[in-house]
């Protein structure tokens, strides 16, 4: 019984680790687009508070599932549960395999995503932040170079264009300078007209593409790790549902025999002794 009960409070603590993380992503998602301008036109694929919302509300089904399921003992929904992560987990390793063997069409469909995501800076805050946030992590700018961000309207680098910012690139792709106190928001300022060699002393002209591929390739270690801990956590999930579904049958299985032989008991009870004695006195 002490069996039981691990499997049953390991699997319900995991789930609900999940379940309280999927809840958080709901509540930021939700938080961020409220936030925003009720004039943007949103896409899940560029727009990170959409894409925490279903990503949150997914978790949260699953997770739900399996919380509910192991406390209760619903072997419905723990084979929901177990279902649905097996699908996944199938999901992710075909995804990994089609990944390695089609390179060349990942890469392209992943810049073509980020090209999509330049494109629309300025009009999504969520967007710009995270865009900046990468360009300041991987000191990168644009998608091949620093001259992509002339497909953004603000910075498209014409004669037409009425924007202060044109021919420029985003503060976030500026060279940080030793001792700066205040932060430069000009710095990329007409960057686009200057070459790359001129332009590399003051912003990042190595795009953000490359920078990823190679940092994701430096840190294969680390990545290989966070992606093998999390198939394995998914995996492990998966044996603690199963176990408890195979407990909860073999302890039903049981009652439903001590049922069955305390009914023939009964109906034997009723039988009368082989030789008795019918004689009246």
């Amino acid at each position: 019984m002490r069996g039981y009960r691990g499997v049953k409070y390991s699997l319900f603590f995991f789930c609900y680790v999940f379940w309280v993380v999927s809840a958080t992503f709901i509540a930021v998602g939700i938080y961020a687009k409220i936030a925003k301008e009720k004039d943007v036109v949103d896409t899940l694929t560029v727009d990170p508070a959409l894409l925490l919302i279903i990503v949150g509300s997914v978790m949260f089904l699953i997770t739900f599932l399996g919380c509910f399921g192991a406390l209760r003992n619903a072997t419905c929904l723990l084979r929901m549960f177990l279902g649905i992560l097996a699908t996944i987990l199938l999901l992710q390793i075909a995804a990994g395999v089609l990944g390695y063997l089609f390179t060349d069409v990942v890469m392209e469909r992943t810049e073509r995503l980020m090209i999509r995501a330049v494109v629309r800076y300025r009009e999504d805050q969520d967007l710009e932040n995270a865009i900046d946030f990468i360009q300041k992590k991987f000191q990168c700018c644009g998608v091949q170079s620093y001259q992509d961000w002339s497909q953004n309207i603000y910075f498209q680098c014409s004669d037409t264009n009425p924007s202060l910012e044109a021919c420029g690139v985003p503060f976030s792709c500026c060279v940080d300078l030793q001792n700066q106190t205040v932060l430069n928001t000009m710095c990329g300022y007409g960057m686009q007209q200057l070459g790359q060699r001129l332009a590399g002393q003051d912003v990042f002209t190595v795009g953000c593409l490359e920078k990823i591929i190679r940092w994701a390739k430096n840190n294969l270690l680390l990545v290989g790790g966070l992606t093998a801990g999390l198939l394995l956590l998914e995996i492990c999930m998966m044996c603690l549902a199963a176990a408890q579904i195979s407990w909860i049958k073999k302890v039903q299985r049981q009652k439903q025999e001590q049922a069955a032989r305390s009914k023939s008991d009964r109906k034997d009870s009723y039988w009368l002794p082989a030789f008795a004695d019918f004689d009246d006195e």
